[in-house]
């Protein structure tokens, strides 16, 4: 039985759509309904579903009113207040192209990502560093915003330009990564398969408003089902979202491991209102998971996917993923592992994991690259099938190690050590010792560096000799991207000589 799993047909895309009129359909029938909550240490702002609406198609009047047309695009750089979602939907409801942006960027940073988008405007808040270019930049005005009349969103082809975001660049520069207005179709499967998200909930995302995990799963699916969304203040701290999880009657909460991880260090008070987290952006260690529902009462449901299709595996509270295992296909995709040629591999062999060149959320491609063209986007990801269709992941292809002449998934290694006393996170990768000669390394996180012969017993009862690290390294911190992901490959770089 080959590694393939199809759940589509997906419906026919509509001959004209707009993903903002999508996002906010539901938004006339709540009023009142809190659709936004920001969470500051000693007070909430709210904003009604009603004033989300108004400001939305008042702001992409406001924009059209400027002399911009339809395809141009907006470099936003803004941070986590109301005028970053409102400045989002405004530009796509007007058939503009919003490039979200991390505020934290320097102005280097962003010239050079800009220089690929070519931005027409940049809204901007005072004080974040702007590009160097010929772009006008104004700020966010959302009293004036308010007062325009409200533009009915503009229909246009469902393959069309929506919005622009950047990729992390953990495996090079980063990639400005083009989605249509299909994409907001894709995610319809992630409501039941992953999240567990309904209109009565009020769900409390941890992440920058920028992060495409953030814009997603944190605004456009709760508000498209007309649910609420909390977003924390700008400099919240992980140890600081407990008690706001508790006051603000959060249902979800969702973040990325490394936010889960310092969160774990704080006290929990009661979190009745609480029914499950989720988690994306990287693999979820076995002992945060296991932390969390001891703290909380509840499970983490974790999603794979990637800037350039979104998620497309994972568990949830419906059928939740076995143990060491990623999940299962979302319903409507067309998954498989595949070998270097492009052919499905049988079920239990490692293959690279291919999403369908038709699925409705795969981008329409980078910036000045040719779009994908075949049958499969390969993204990247090693992983296995078994014959339930659950499937594991087995790490970044360009991340396998080859010891000994096996290829070795670098999280195999990794789980060996999850619920290491002492230990709180690790990484492993090859270090290249003298020309020729390479060894596996696991570098780990942890209040003080762990006894050598401690680990090598560990390592020696779970895992094959082959896959055994050779040399072990205490280090502060493993390197991470802005959105918590492992860089591996940097950690050549903190490699020591034992002494």
């Amino acid at each position: 039985m080959l590694s393939v799993v199809d759940t589509r047909p997906h419906p026919p895309l509509p001959p004209a759509m707009n993903l903002a009129a999508h996002v906010l359909a539901r938004a006339p029938d709540r009023g009142d309904k809190p659709a936004l909550v920001i969470l500051h240490p000693d007070r909430d702002e709210t904003i009604s579903y009603a004033r989300l609406l108004t400001l939305t198609l008042g702001c992409a009047s406001y924009l059209l009113g400027l002399g911009l047309t339809p395809g141009d695009r907006i470099l936003i750089r803004l941070g986590n207040g109301l005028a970053f979602p409102v400045a989002y939907l405004g530009a796509i409801a007007a058939g503009l192209v919003p490039v979200p942006t991390s505020a934290a960027l320097t102005a280097p940073e962003v010239t050079r990502l800009a220089a690929i988008v070519t931005p027409r405007l940049i809204l901007a808040e005072p004080g974040v560093p702007l590009p160097d270019i010929p772009a006008p930049v104004l700020t966010p005005d959302l009293s004036l915003w308010e007062r325009q009349p409200a533009h009915t969103p503009t229909l246009t082809d469902p393959n069309a330009e929506a919005y622009v975001i950047f990729t992390s660049g953990t495996s090079g520069r980063p990639m400005a990564v083009s989605h249509a207005h299909r994409a907001i179709l894709a995610r319809q499967s992630m409501h039941s398969a992953w999240e567990g998200l309904c209109e009565a909930d009020r769900l409390l995302h941890a992440g920058s408003m920028n992060w495409t995990y953030t814009l997603g799963t944190g605004l456009m699916d709760p508000w498209t089902l007309g649910a609420t969304a909390l977003i924390p203040a700008p400099e919240t701290a992980p140890a600081d979202l407990p008690p706001l999880l508790a006051r603000s009657h959060a249902t979800i909460f969702a973040a990325a491991p490394g936010v889960f991880r310092r969160m774990l260090r704080a006290p929990f008070p009661a979190l009745p209102h609480l029914r499950h987290a989720l988690s994306a952006g990287e693999a979820l260690p076995p002992q945060i998971r296991a932390a969390w529902a001891t703290a909380t009462g509840t499970q983490i449901h974790e999603a794979l996917g990637m800037t350039e299709v979104s998620t497309y595996l994972s568990g949830s509270p419906n059928r939740p993923a076995l143990k060491g295992t990623a999940g299962y296909v979302q319903p409507g995709r067309h998954v498989a592992l595949i070998d270097d040629k492009g052919d499905p591999v049988p079920r239990g062999a490692p293959g690279e994991l291919a999403v369908a060149t038709t699925d409705p959320g795969l981008m329409r491609g980078y910036i000045g690259e040719t779009p994908p063209r075949g049958d499969w986007f390969h993204t990247g990801d090693m992983a296995s099938m078994a014959e339930d269709d659950a499937i594991t992941h087995l790490g970044r292809k360009d991340d396998l190690l080859n010891a000994g002449g096996f290829r070795v998934s670098p999280a195999e290694i990794e789980a060996a050590f999850d619920d290491l006393p002492g230990l709180h996170a690790c990484a492993a990768t090859e270090i290249e010792l003298t020309p020729g000669t390479k060894i596996i390394a696991l570098f780990y996180e942890g209040p003080c560096k762990i006894a050598a012969p401690f680990l090598h017993q560990r390592a020696e009862s779970t895992l094959a000799r082959w896959k055994q690290p050779r040399h072990y390294q205490h280090i502060d911190t493993l390197p991470r991207t802005a959105t918590g992901k492992l860089i591996r490959r940097a950690l050549a770089t903190e490699f020591r000589t034992p002494e």
